[in-house]
């Protein structure tokens, strides 16, 4: 067969991914074998492929095609997310464009809309998977709102409400005004930001007093409800039992006392306002206040803001600071520095709102969960995260699970009369229809006489499923695939959905199946750009994934991307990492090129350098095979593809081959040759997982295969014993091979000229590689001597010496005075130091680490005008 001069990724790639999926390699079925599980961390529907996916992904990739090749019945489950809250976002911005507004459509009309989006453009990211290798079992696809999927979600809700874990309740939520929606306290960030402290005047009630307040949001003040002293504060004590007016509204509020206000904070009196602060609602309840709500869904004033109706909350600071300060309200502004709470999906800035939603209760559900991490059921790799999951999980709070959505799972609570609290859950309209009729003794009650709660379910609370769902597990949980293919083994995913996803994800399993949902959690860490910059479309500074593969092939950028990313460890990408796995590629097609290139001869006796060799790299495979499984085990990724990396490149395309490859013109024995190619199938297949394209292609072109000798389903190297001392011994015999080509370098002795090679072995080094060194150094003769060689270049190995006669190698005269010339100088440099270090005002004075630098001068002077002296005198 003939070999492409030049390695073609693109051709290469597209030809072996659609053998691979032709012939189904990609599929687990349940059989005899032990399983090997994988769930992909369902991206969102929405998503296009970043470098973080890549990286994430890659990981996977590389865990499932080892453990195919380790005879397991490898399943990776790939999926998307339906994502509530951007997929809508996405829908209701195309519609707009279209000039419809949602509000105008009914629920099944948006939603028609949106599973026409979701038709359209989701799973791309699915289908950009495959450029990378992903060896995912296509056929098991699954999506969060697939019928099966969302009925797996609806009757979880279901149990848990049956069982008193999931309740409503009308409490403080944190508000996404721009998403319109709800979120858990694990979508907000929260960040430092710049802002100011405004202190507002409040006339007290009946008097020409005025008390003053400080605070962050002046356009709040129209939900002002009552003010609030330390009952401790002496300063407040004529204000007990009086009232303030509100400036601009001239509402009058209570003054009322309590406990919980911070005398050193502001001014010490606080404004309260129910509606739009946790703290204050609790001061509400206990007091008994109104509550006012200013704001409207997205965040713009509502009537209770007068003449700012309509308008956004940060336009009416800037207007209604304005305002005070000409009202005379106004005493002054500082700057402040506080925390504001940010929207995980969209950015905007949370305001805290006072809603009916749907809880679950978290304490009890996390208690398995802590215990199966803490007690290595479930280990987290790197172990750094378990302190944060052990904080997070011992303090969790109930989680907020409706949204205010249309896109996703509708919750299955049915009203039926006036009240909030006439309602059933159930998981049809039907079974709903029923215990109405149950609950309420009314039999004439009819199926229009229910509505159906509009909120949907969190995105989240459908992906915590997941390695359940996407085997049926909670429909049919003692279905074939669930109980073969769960729990599952690894999980690759970013640390920073470790409670979002990972941790929901372990209190699920223990919920509906008793048991951990995987075993080992791989945590990635962040793709950051060479400036440490966490690589964004905004910053510009985030490649196209799909550009780096036309450029550089999957397989270069599988290395570019593994070569520095250590478990939970953010990886500094280079673009230089992708040319570096590019040109891994290369040298590796180029060494296939070499041996295919030789001619085989059955006539020829296989030569003892040859045997030696190869009795060295299988020893050598066996070493870097032990790393590489010790690595796997311990999910160092990284380190294995570094191991592997090293152990082709050195050690077999640098070093081994050199020392098997017939000379110039010659044939190659056929022993060695086959030889040889067994070597290389080992290493393909340890390199399969890394870089499955350049792997396949090579295994195929060394001989014609079947469908069942695929390289993908290939048998990975069984580690067996071997002796290290032969790995010693070549290490000693490589240094002299370098030795001997540095001094060829040196003097520019051509290597088509042979030389003599003499040996002062000291250290009784053995001399089983002999062979070897006067094959890579053309050495014509190779002696031992027992004292130093007269007329003779040097050089030392540890403690050994050897020699090059010059006699016919080099130009002696020539050589001498170069020699002589350096001698002379250094000689010169000598007396230069020594007259520096002989005037003693110098040596008083100048710093100790001055003076001991030109002692160490002075010292290195010395050994080089001996060596140089010693060198004259063998040429003598």
């Amino acid at each position: 067969m003939a070999i492409a001069s030049q390695y073609n990724a693109k051709k290469v790639e597209d030809k072996w991914y659609d053998y691979w999926m032709k012939n189904n390699y990609f599929h687990s079925e349940v059989d005899e074998r032990e399983p090997y599980t994988i769930v992909i961390p369902p991206p969102n529907v929405t998503g296009v492929l970043h470098m973080g996916h890549m990286l994430n992904n890659t990981i996977q990739d590389v865990l499932v095609r080892r453990a195919r090749l380790k005879g397991y019945n490898a399943c990776w489950v790939p999926g998307t997310d339906h994502a509530s809250i951007a997929t809508e976002a996405k829908v209701v911005a195309k519609l707009k464009e279209e000039g419809i507004d949602k509000n105008d459509l009914s629920r099944d009309e948006f939603l028609q809309h949106a599973w026409d989006w979701t038709h359209k453009h989701g799973g791309i990211i699915l289908q950009q998977l495959k450029h990378l290798g992903a060896s995912c079992d296509w056929q098991r696809t699954k999506f969060t709102m697939d019928d099966n999927m969302s009925a797996s979600v609806i009757k979880v809700f279901v149990d848990l409400y049956d069982k008193g874990l999931i309740y409503r309740g009308y409490r403080m939520v944190n508000w996404d005004p721009q998403a319109k929606t709800t979120l858990s306290d694990e979508e907000v960030n929260y960040e430092e930001r710049n802002g100011k402290l405004f202190y507002l005047k409040y006339k007290v009630e009946g008097s020409d007093d005025y008390l003053t307040i400080a605070t962050t949001r002046p356009e709040t003040i129209l939900g002002d409800t009552a003010i609030c002293i330390n009952p401790n504060d002496e300063r407040f004590a004529h204000l007990r039992g009086k009232k303030a007016i509100v400036p601009i509204c001239n509402r009058t509020i209570p003054i009322i006392e309590d406990e919980y206000v911070d005398m050193e904070f502001g001014t010490g009196c606080l404004k309260v306002t129910p509606a739009h602060d946790e703290n204050d609602k609790n001061l509400g309840e206990k007091h008994n206040l109104d509550v006012i709500d200013i704001l409207n869904d997205d965040a713009t004033l509502n009537n209770y803001g007068l003449h700012y109706e309509g308008k956004d909350r940060f336009v009416v600071r800037a207007e209604i600071v304005e305002e005070l300060e000409l009202s005379g309200n106004l005493s002054k502004v500082e700057d402040h520095v506080n925390k504001v709470g940010t929207s995980e999906r969209t950015g905007a800035v949370i305001e805290p709102k006072l809603s009916d939603q749907w809880f679950l209760k978290m304490k009890e559900m996390a208690e398995p969960a802590i215990k199966a991490v803490v007690g290595d059921d479930i280990n987290l790799v790197p172990e750094k995260f378990l302190n944060t999951y052990k904080h997070w999980m011992e303090n969790v709070r109930d989680w907020n699970i409706s949204r205010q959505l249309w896109w996703g799972q509708q919750i299955p609570a049915f009203f039926y009369g006036n009240g909030k609290e006439d309602f059933v859950v159930a998981e049809t309209a039907e079974l709903a229809l029923e215990k109405a009729r149950k609950v309420t003794q009314n039999e004439s009650l009819q199926a229009e006489d229910l509505t159906q709660d509009k909120d949907a379910l969190d995105t989240w609370f459908s992906s915590w499923l997941w390695p359940m769902s996407v085997f049926n597990g909670i429909l049919e949980p003692e279905n074939n695939e669930i109980q073969y293919y769960y729990p599952t083994n690894d999980l690759v995913t970013a640390p920073e959905i470790l409670f979002f996803w990972v941790a929901r994800m372990i209190m699920a399993g223990y919920e509906y199946r008793g048991e951990k949902p995987f075993k080992n959690v791989y945590l990635t860490g962040i793709v950051r750009d060479k400036q440490r910059r966490k690589m964004s479309k905004s910053l510009g500074n985030s490649p196209d994934p799909l550009g780096l593969i036309e450029q550089y092939g999957a397989d270069g950028v599988r290395v570019g991307m593994l070569l520095s990313s250590p478990a939970g460890n953010d990886l500094m990408f280079d673009e230089d990492l992708c040319k570096q796995g590019s040109a891994f590629t290369n040298k590796i097609w180029n060494a296939f090129r070499l041996v295919k290139g030789w001619e085989i001869s059955e006539e020829i006796e296989q030569p003892e350098t040859a045997k030696k060799a190869i009795e060295w790299y299988k020893a050598k495979f066996q070493l870097s095979l032990r790393e590489i499984e010790d690595h796997y085990s311990k999910y160092r990724i990284s380190d294995a593809l570094m191991s592997t990396y090293k152990l082709i490149w050195d050690d077999y395309c640098s070093w081994f081959l050199e020392m098997v490859k017939p000379g110039y013109g010659d044939p190659i024995d056929a022993v060695t040759y086959n030889q040889i190619i067994e070597i290389l199938e080992d290493n393909l297949k340890i390199l399969h997982p890394f870089m499955p394209f350049v792997s396949e292609e090579i295994w195929q072109t060394i001989t014609e295969r079947s469908s069942e000798e695929a390289l993908i389903i290939a048998k990975w190297p069984e580690q067996t014993s071997f002796d290290e001392t032969i790995i010693k011994e070549f290490a000693h015999a490589s240094e002299v091979i370098a030795g001997v080509r540095k001094i060829r370098k040196d003097k520019n002795i051509a290597f088509k000229n042979q030389i003599e090679l003499m040996a002062m072995n000291n250290e009784n080094i053995s001399n089983s590689f002999d062979s070897v060194i006067s094959k890579m150094g053309n050495i014509s003769s190779y002696n031992y001597v027992t004292e130093a060689a007269v007329g003779a270049l040097s050089f030392r190995v540890r403690s050994n010496e050897y020699y090059i006669p010059i006699v016919g190698a080099i130009d002696v005269d020539a050589e001498k005075a170069k020699i002589q010339e350096e001698l002379c100088y250094t000689e010169g440099f000598l007396k230069s130091v020594d007259k520096k270090l002989s005037n003693k005002r110098f040596v008083d004075n100048a710093p100790e680490k001055v003076v001991a630098i030109e002692k160490a001068k002075k010292a290195d002077a010395e050994a080089k005008i001996e060596a140089l002296k010693a060198s004259l005198k063998n040429l003598s």
